[in-house]
């Protein structure tokens, strides 16, 4: 098999752990006889040094272009000062509207390695922690009016807006989750507050009426934001709205030990996706040799499953993370303090992907 994947290094300590994903995609292409070749993308705070522009069109065209696209995290405090639609993160907003990729879907979930790593009490972790919220990702308030007033009184304004046909498009991407996984569906909203969500919440109940095989649930985001710190293991699949999405996600990831260990994908109509690591940029050990390269390495696995179909190559990556583990390898980040830690053997970034390298092994 042959494919072009656009490679966005990013910011911080993107070209670090998108360095080490990539070296992974080629050891995995060598073993399974596959080409990848990489289109390099410049976005973010680079791209805003470089032209001023987050984004500039020939760069997202560059992704158009591709099978799918590789990215690293964008941003930092340096670039805090710029308009709002020069930043590196408009440039984010960008690419996923632009590549038309309107569902984001992060697994949640621990390794039974890093089991002592989550802020949980072990009693909550021993029931399991194995979901995935999928996340709408190109409308709501991320993408509605945004406007400040300054007559009299300053007055800032965001506007979150959403059509049926916007929320029956990534429902019926919640209930095709569900049906492959345990068929349980928990829809987010606030329902009792917002137009947005009573709409929301009429449109999935419509759409339950044809996944009689899925079990679906409603939920207000304030109570799923205690549930899934209180009782994870009640979760399969849960769908909710932009900004829900983007907040209970951060907040599912923290559980699971570290947001070093999570990928993430964000698909649409087609196979072409944009696959992430769910951290930030972390200016602040960039070049230090100290990020865990984990999420992005299993963001490349989820690109292999999910866009080329390469189930085989994906679960290869995925065994070598774990083998790794089990050898007692740890990043900063995953590195147990006292004396649980002195049975792990410490890893940089660069160790850790050579390590995931070195354990990759055919079925």
């Amino acid at each position: 098999m042959e494919k072009k994947i656009a490679v966005i290094r990013g910011d911080g300590i993107g070209p670090e752990i998108i360095g080490e994903a990539v070296a992974v995609l080629d050891a995995v292409a060598a073993l399974y006889g596959h080409t990848f070749t990489y289109d390099e993308v410049i976005m973010g705070g680079e791209a805003c040094n470089r032209w001023g522009d987050p984004l500039p069109p020939e760069m997202l065209q560059k992704c158009l272009d591709s099978d799918s696209v590789l990215l690293g995290a964008v941003g930092g405090p340096k670039w805090n000062a710029l308009p709002a639609e020069k930043r590196p993160e408009k440039g984010l907003l960008r690419l996923r509207s632009g590549m038309e990729v309107f569902s984001n879907n992060r697994p949640a979930k621990i390794w039974p390695q890093l089991a002592d790593a989550s802020p949980l009490r072990p009693e909550i972790v021993a029931r399991g922690i194995d979901f995935i919220i999928v996340r709408e990702l190109t409308g709501g308030i991320y993408f509605g009016e945004h406007r400040t007033d300054h007559a009299g009184e300053i007055k800032a304004v965001d506007v979150m807006a959403y059509t049926e046909s916007e929320i029956e498009r990534i429902g019926r991407i919640g209930f095709e989750t569900a049906r492959k996984r345990d068929k349980r569906l928990c829809s987010v909203e606030k329902s009792n507050v917002l137009d947005c969500s009573r709409l929301w919440k009429a449109v999935m109940h419509r759409l339950a009426e044809e996944y009689p095989d899925v079990e679906l649930t409603d939920m207000l985001v304030d109570n799923c934001a205690m549930q899934i710190v209180k009782d994870p293991a009640q979760f399969d699949v849960i769908v909710t709205e932009n900004m829900f999405g983007d907040i209970l996600s951060d907040e599912a990831s923290m559980i699971t030990g570290s947001i070093g260990m999570i990928p993430s994908s964000s698909l649409g109509e087609g196979t072409r996706g944009l696959y992430e690591p769910i951290h930030g940029s972390a200016p602040d050990i960039a070049g230090k040799d100290i990020a865990n390269p984990t999420g992005a390495i299993l963001a490349a696995a989820m690109m292999l499953r999910y866009s080329f179909d390469l189930e085989r190559e994906a679960s290869c990556i995925e065994r070598a993370v774990s083998s790794v583990l089990d050898a007692g390898y740890r990043t900063a980040d995953i590195l147990p303090a006292g004396e649980a830690g002195a049975s792990c053997k410490k890893a940089g970034c660069r160790d850790m992907g050579r390590l995931i390298i070195e354990h990759l092994t055919k079925e």
